[in-house]
């Protein structure tokens, strides 16, 4: 425990960008998931069929081979179309940015689907009366389909959650200073990577355990009035 009180500052570095990282990339994977969840309710044709190609794609393809697509790929298109358009030279993609971009465009073709399936479980008969007495769709989202969306929605969400949480870990391979990049570092010099490893499991328990009883919260905030079967 000595080694690691001493490399204490650099561990706390690392979990500062994870958590940021994560929050970041939630918000980002939920706005696109409200997108994608009504683009695969909408009445159209062809905005249904492009949410069904985000949500397939995404999950198709391994959440490590879109990371380095995204930093790699991007960053060298972005070079060439400033090269052809002559507006700017080299561009380097920040690792940070990368990250909360990669994991946003994953989790929120996860988070469609959990929004979708939330929408779909309001019962069709009270967005009808709240039209039938004159509620905007502002109003109606607000009102009607919002709470009782996010209490569907929830026990999806938060599995979600704890998953991009963990897979906060990816960004490492990038060289972006994480927690997981910060303790490998410091267990490779001191040769002491297992201990390093170990404190980063127990980091990522505090993590998971403190979002799930926020999450509990929420549920229970939600939840209030309504009788369980």
């Amino acid at each position: 425990m000595d080694i690691i009180f001493e490399y204490r500052q650099i561990l706390i570095e690392g979990t500062i960008v994870t958590i940021s990282l994560a929050i970041l990339s939630l918000l980002l994977s939920v706005t696109l998931g409200l997108f994608g969840a009504f683009a695969k309710l909408s009445p159209s044709r062809g905005i249904r069929r492009m949410g069904n190609v985000y949500t397939t794609f995404v999950r198709s393809v391994p959440d490590l081979v879109l990371m380095m697509l995204i930093f790699f790929g991007g960053q060298a298109l972005i070079t060439q179309l400033g090269g052809v358009t002559g507006l700017w030279g080299y561009v380097e993609i920040n690792q940070f940015l990368a990250g909360v971009l990669t994991l946003g465009f994953i989790f929120g073709a996860y988070m469609s689907e959990t929004f979708r399936g939330a929408i779909l479980a309001i019962p069709r008969g009270q967005i009808e009366a709240a039209m039938a007495v004159g509620m905007k769709p502002g109003q109606i989202f607000r009102i009607v389909t919002w709470p009782q969306m996010v209490r569907f929605a929830l026990p999806s969400f938060t599995n979600n959650w704890l998953v991009l949480v963990k897979s906060t870990a990816l960004v490492s391979v990038i060289g972006l200073h994480d927690l997981v990049w910060n303790a490998f570092s410091a267990g490779r010099s001191t040769h002491k990577v297992f201990t390093f490893m170990l404190a980063v499991l127990v980091i990522y328990l505090i993590i998971t355990g403190v979002s799930d009883l926020i999450l509990r919260w929420i549920d229970r905030k939600y939840s209030a009035g309504v009788r369980r079967a």
